[in-house]
């Protein structure tokens, strides 16, 4: 995943995806290996530059290659593009989202707009160009971002008078606007969102969803009067990330506070959900809620009257969540036969597929059982469920099963003549692969509680994996390294101090072992400050130290450490 071109997919003898026009004209026999893309011949070891040079044509393979846990990147990319969740672009760091991802967006759009709305947000919009003097004004948090901005110089042939930058946030784009807004305590609290892209240009290895170039996410950005209205709403929008993740994405965070060295810059404080990817052992800020005091409304001139008369610069925050939760959802629950969607933002929920049709089937006896499936699709869509039918007659259940598997489509129903003759479906859950009968009467309440059982099922392994990954030591000499080598992540007493950070970090680095390779700062990373958890394992002992080595300060609270994305 380091280059487009080494990520594209790779085509097979006797391409399964074809289009159906051209299977119908197929005879027998090739239609049947079609059908079947599971026994195709598998590359040799011998072939492999042949195969790279078949992952640089625009080509499609069906199937995932690639083991999860032995070679996580090639996975990663074969499991988003064969599943048509994304496809690459000529400009690098940036993909373009397919339907099938775009729409877990959309879920995550509409449940955290309920959120917000509920609580007082509105939506708006802003330009996505900033000019150098907007920039400018406020110097830490520039050179914060210093490194990742984007700038436009010329328009069409001529160079522009004043370069503009591209958003990587927008602070800067909005609180002039603020300033003219807000005048009094009447005028607040003023709290707004928006969706949008952001670019940032800083690195050489971007990672789909992950870490791109341009990404889409929502920015809140909010005015009060006092501060204790500020942090309140912090904490607020920070819990609504985390329901983002554990209720809609079945993925467990941990809720806590970055440490000074990795809070936003110019902000007050910054609060974090992390959340942990097992198979390679690192960790991922999931989303971020600021507090940014009083730093930018002092910048900008953002000033109101309170109800003494007194003029007084407001207390604000801002907060934001990206199509990152999409690529920790893939990393998470994946599985070597491709995506497992958590029920709660799969784009179909459901995939209903004919069953037990042989060359000897009537045709008064296909259209029986096509009727029968659509039936049961008008019943689940009446209920809320997302489903579709898979009355396609040139595949072959078993290419339908691979194909909808691949997707991670939570729960397929299978439907043949028997199941017909009981009045009743076959349902197989995608997560365990379980099968279980449900009657045709009351199918629909049925078939919700097994889509809600496998999304608290998938919350509760991924739970139970990350708690076995996330380790509570008391000294650095009790395994700090040999932990994060492990891949884990760990929670130690700390000083939270930044030198302290930066030995921590300079210390815990390792040598290339090889199997990171989707990232060349990766093999050396140190451990990283990840936040300092609201949920301490235990109370800080009276005397206890900092962890780290050397160092004699005061332990303040147990943070958790980890190598991260």
């Amino acid at each position: 995943m380091t280059d487009n071109k080494d990520t594209k997919p790779v085509v097979a003898d006797g391409a399964a995806a074809a289009a159906p026009a051209q299977a119908q004209k197929k005879g027998k026999e090739n239609k049947q290996k079609k059908d079947k893309p599971s026994q195709q011949p598998k590359a040799k070891p011998a072939a492999a530059a042949a195969a790279k040079s078949a992952d640089e044509s625009s080509s499609v393979q069906i199937g995932i290659e690639a083991k999860k846990e032995l070679d996580t990147p090639k996975w990663y990319a074969q499991v988003l593009t064969r599943s048509e969740m994304l496809d690459y672009y000529d400009v690098s760091g940036c993909y373009i989202l397919r339907p099938w991802a775009y729409g877990i967006w959309q879920q995550i759009q509409a449940y955290f707009n309920e959120k917000i709305e509920d609580s007082g947000v509105e939506n708006c919009y802003f330009p996505m160009f900033v000019s150098g003097k907007a920039l400018e004004r406020e110097k830490d948090h520039v050179e914060g971002f210093a490194p990742e901005v984007a700038w436009v110089t010329k328009a069409g042939s001529s160079d522009l008078a004043e370069p503009i930058a591209i958003r990587p946030t927008s602070e800067t784009v909005m609180y002039p606007a603020y300033a003219k807004w807000i005048n009094s305590h009447r005028d607040l609290p003023l709290r707004l969102n928006q969706w949008c892209n952001v670019v940032r240009w800083e690195f050489k290895h971007p990672q789909p969803f992950l870490r791109t170039r341009e990404f889409l996410w929502q920015e809140g950005h909010t005015a009060f009067m006092t501060q204790p209205e500020a942090e309140k709403e912090v904490l607020e929008i920070l819990d609504y990330y985390r329901q983002v993740y554990e209720h809609l994405l079945a993925v467990p965070v941990v809720p806590g506070r970055k440490s000074e060295k990795e809070k936003f810059a110019g902000g007050l404080f910054t609060t974090t959900v992390e959340a942990f990817v097992p198979v390679t052992g690192r960790a991922i800020q999931g989303a971020t809620s600021h507090c940014l005091g009083q730093n930018f409304a002092k910048m900008f001139d953002i000033m109101a009257t309170d109800d003494k008369g007194e003029n007084c610069h407001v207390w604000q925050n801002s907060w934001g969540i990206t199509t990152r939760t999409i690529g920790v959802m893939v990393m998470v629950h994946g599985d070597n036969k491709g995506l497992v969607l958590p029920p709660r933002v799969a784009s179909v929920q459901v995939v209903l597929v004919p069953c037990g049709i042989t060359v000897k089937t009537t045709d008064e006896q296909r259209k029986a059982i096509a009727d029968y499936v659509q039936d049961v699709a008008k019943d689940l869509k009446k209920a809320g469920i997302r489903v579709k039918a898979d009355l396609r007659d040139n595949y072959s259940p078993g290419y339908k099963f691979n194909h909808w598997e691949m997707r991670g489509v939570p729960l397929r129903i299978e439907v043949g003549p028997k199941d017909m003759q009981k009045n009743q479906v076959l349902s197989v859950r995608r997560d365990t692969g379980a099968k279980t009968p449900l009657a045709r009467d009351d199918l629909a309440k049925s078939v919700a509680d097994v889509l809600e059982t496998i999304q608290e099922d998938m919350f509760a392994r991924a739970k139970a994996e990350r708690d076995e990954h996330l380790k509570v030591i008391e000294q650095w000499d009790d395994g700090f390294v040999g932990l994060l080598d492990a891949k884990n992540m760990v929670m130690a007493p700390w000083c939270t101090e930044p030198k302290c950070e930066d030995w921590i970090k300079d210390n815990s680095a390792r040598s290339n072992t090889g199997d990171e390779a989707v990232d060349e700062k990766a093999p050396s990373m140190g451990a990283k400050s990840l936040c300092i958890p609201f949920a301490q394992p235990k109370e800080i002992k009276e005397g206890t130290k900092c962890f780290a080595n050397g160092c004699s300060n005061k332990a303040v609270s147990y943070a958790m450490f980890g190598r991260s994305y």
